[in-house]
């Protein structure tokens, strides 16, 4: 299911002037589409040279074949998938073990809001909708970061335990895709992997702009966010739902084993994708109040909240288009 929609308004003939109308050299745009880690993917690149703009998106699109290897609950032989079957895994991708203890970073962060713990929670509702309160109950007690174990060389979960890391991989994938494009001396770019990664700004000097989707208006936006070398990620209680009123939703509160029921959407921008992506899910946990609070104590962090009444919150400096 696609997660994520945006809008990128095209360069016209102002991509060939910098500030101040100072000639640039002329751009060559590449840009290409394809699906991975469960979301629509799309990369923009520019650069002087058409070959080497084509070279760095395809190093891209393998970088991102790498990360779905790993991550991937779609692959039957990620290592994801292996370590959820097992419920250990002995040598494990070392990207494995960095995300894992990025993940459980972040539990621990938020007193257990942002808990990778929660797939027991996703089969059940996925497999029945809603579920019976019993059933529920004997989901939620699976659900415990603390009981993860993360070493170098094996991994090994609590019993019965599985995992997703669909709350911070994309995010992850975000970063990997900005690392390689910059390796090949891509200096203007926009990455969607699911969440968004800007290599500065479009070349002509705007800001790369994102349309935040209306959680119950699909063609519709609440708002148009400048990117300008930042990510930018968004949870939405509309992307995957259990029922037609949304309050059954693909995010759970792990303390309940439900779906948090303030917030319809939460966008949050930050400097990495990882750190965007993580936010997003646990604001949307923890709601307006402590989201706005954890936010703002974090540098080049800013948020937008939709509640579920429609009403917007946002910190002071959330970057939006006039």
């Amino acid at each position: 299911m696609n997660r994520r929609r945006f809008i990128s308004l095209a360069l016209g003939a102002s991509s060939l002037l910098g500030w101040a109308g100072i000639p640039l050299k002329r751009l060559e745009r590449v840009e290409r589409k394809s699906w991975a880690l469960g979301a629509d993917v799309s990369l923009i690149v520019y650069h002087e040279n058409r070959s080497i703009a084509e070279h760095a998106v395809s190093s891209a699109f393998e970088a991102l074949n790498e990360v779905e290897n790993v991550f991937s609950l779609y692959r039957p032989q990620s290592q994801l998938s292996c370590l959820n079957r097992a419920g250990v895994l002995a040598q494990p991708h070392q990207d494995l073990v960095k995300l894992l203890r990025s993940a459980l970073a972040w539990s621990r962060r938020t007193d257990g809001a942002f808990d990778p713990t929660v797939q027991p929670l996703w089969k059940l509702h996925s497999h029945g909708g809603v579920p019976d309160p019993d059933r529920l109950q004997v989901a939620r007690q699976l659900v415990d970061w603390r009981k993860v174990e993360v070493d170098a060389d094996l991994l090994r979960l609590g019993p019965g335990q599985e995992i997703t890391l669909n709350g911070i991989a994309q995010g992850f994938a975000a970063d990997r895709v900005r690392e390689v494009l910059k390796a090949h001396g891509i200096r203007y770019a926009l990455a969607n992997t699911g969440e968004f990664g800007a290599i500065s700004h479009k070349p002509a000097g705007e800001s790369w702009r994102i349309g935040i989707q209306h959680p119950r208006a699909p063609e519709a936006y609440v708002a148009l966010a400048a990117l300008n070398d930042r990510f930018l990620a968004t949870s939405g209680d509309y992307e995957t739902k259990f029922g037609e009123d949304f309050s059954s939703n693909h995010i759970f509160d792990p303390a309940t084993g439900r779906s948090p029921t303030t917030l319809s959407s939460v966008t949050v921008i930050a400097t990495t994708g990882l750190e965007a992506d993580a936010l997003s899910t646990s604001i949307f946990v923890l709601g307006p109040d402590r989201g706005l609070e954890i936010a703002t104590a974090r540098h080049g962090v800013e948020a937008l909240m939709v509640l579920k009444n429609g009403d917007l919150v946002s910190t002071l400096n959330f970057p939006r288009c006039a």
